[in-house]
């Protein structure tokens, strides 16, 4: 029978882009888990029903993640206010549609603002917290796209979310020392406003409909809706959140696991036929070495 390794202390949130979708599903069910939230939006009051709910167990805090001495203040009030910050949630982001070749370069950047240097900003200001108190966990909201990639029309959105994967490493080796922890969500399509109206679509050009605008239709045109259910979603990542032993990345949904597991069997199978060409770079290595057998197309 597998260990129980969850644990019932109670626990200090301070979560981004808490007003709705996974920010929201995730604030409700750190409270009702018994924790404590500080619950940050660019409109706090949107959160204004949850504080009549819970009282002083959750405090709503002003914060656009773009501006780093905001996000400074916003820590530094959770901190005040609770004393700790055991969970650093980084979920705020968006993503419009539209080409490479015809996205406007300022909302390419400013999808990255929010995406990665967002991220960036609410980390830096939390890890002397971190690191003072001894130990924490950082969640870091990547998408299944930061894992596997490839959607057209997002390309903003995705490069973003690989930067969190590779700013996360780095973080991860940084901090263990000091006892914090980091888990990269890949999470695939969820019922949350993400492709609604948080989302703009730019004109696709017919040359590339097929690609983006195919995307784009499935996006808008699902049916019933993405697969995923955001509470469950909150409520396995609370779950999580109180394990000793947690995974460095966590797909959610099928189509995230199954995508996920596809694209490592990939990655592998390429590296371990191109293993030889690569190995024969070093100066102590066989050279030169036969190339893999090309492909007929």
């Amino acid at each position: 029978m597998e260990q129980n390794t969850e644990q019932s202390t109670e626990q200090t949130w301070f979560i981004t882009g808490s007003s709705r979708g996974f920010g929201r599903a995730l604030v409700r069910a750190a409270l009702e888990a018994g924790d404590r939230v500080a619950a940050t939006a660019r409109r706090p009051e949107q959160l204004a029903d949850l504080a009549e709910e819970f009282g002083d167990r959750i405090r709503p805090i002003a914060l656009d993640v773009t501006d780093p001495a905001a996000a400074r203040a916003a820590l530094a009030e959770a901190h005040a206010a609770f004393g700790r910050i055991d969970v650093l949630v980084n979920n705020a982001g968006y993503a419009n549609v539209s080409p490479i070749e015809t996205t406007e370069d300022a909302d390419f950047r400013a999808q990255f603002e929010t995406n990665f240097w967002g991220v960036y900003h609410v980390t830096k200001a939390a890890l002397p917290l971190l690191r003072e108190q001894k130990g924490g966990l950082v969640v870091q909201f990547s998408s299944m796209g930061g894992r596997v990639g490839g959607s057209p029309g997002i390309a903003s959105y995705q490069a973003a979310k690989f930067a969190i994967d590779g700013f996360s490493r780095v973080l991860r080796a940084e901090t263990s020392p000091f006892g914090v922890r980091v888990l990269v969500v890949e999470p695939s399509g969820f019922r949350t406003d993400w492709a609604g109206s948080s989302m703009v679509v730019h004109d696709v050009p017919e040359a590339y409909d097929e690609t983006v605008g195919a995307v784009n239709r499935r996006l808008r045109q699902g049916g019933d809706g993405a697969a995923g259910d955001p509470v469950r979603a909150a409520e396995i990542l609370v779950r999580v959140a109180k394990r000793r032993d947690i995974p460095h990345h966590l797909p959610l949904g099928v189509n995230a696991v199954e995508g996920s597991i596809a694209m490592d069997r990939r990655l592998l199978e390429e590296d371990t036929r191109w293993r030889e060409v690569a190995r024969s770079a070093d100066f102590a290595e066989a050279y030169p070495v036969d190339f893999p057998a090309d492909s007929a197309d």
